[in-house]
């Protein structure tokens, strides 16, 4: 059986994160800029408390829209119930988990820290570099 590499190998982990206190239009540019689809929420101590995706903020501009004016933190709009990728597992089972899930990244974690950050695109060039 052929042993593949583990998705250590391919995640981002130079992250840019955010905090849950900071305020939603200053995260919703810091995406923006970066022009990233999202970005984990670390509390002070460094643990992974959300997620924020352009969704997220989508649902803060449309608020916003709603009753003309902006307001809020990333606390208030982002995604608590976080689904986490353990650094170890290899690129198959990585695809495999992308398949059966709507999310197009993973936050990766080792022994419970945030480590980096995996997306269907990493996934992709490590199974093609696999071929080649």
């Amino acid at each position: 059986m052929t042993k593949f590499p583990r998705i250590s190998e391919y995640m981002a982990s130079d992250l840019i994160t955010l905090s849950p206190e900071t305020e939603i239009t200053q995260a919703m540019n810091v995406l923006m800029d970066a022009k990233i689809s999202g970005a984990p929420v670390v509390d002070q101590s460094g643990d992974l408390v959300g997620v924020l995706s352009k969704k997220d903020c989508l649902k803060a501009a449309l608020n916003a829209a709603y009753y003309q004016e902006w307001g809020g933190s990333v606390a208030d709009y982002m995604s608590t119930n976080v689904e986490t990728l353990d650094v170890n597992i290899d690129l198959v089972k990585a695809a495999e988990i992308f398949l059966a899930s709507p999310y197009r990244r993973f936050p990766v974690l080792s022994d419970g820290r945030l480590v980096g950050q995996v997306s269907r695109y990493d996934i992709l060039i490590g199974l093609r570099q696999q071929r080649d």
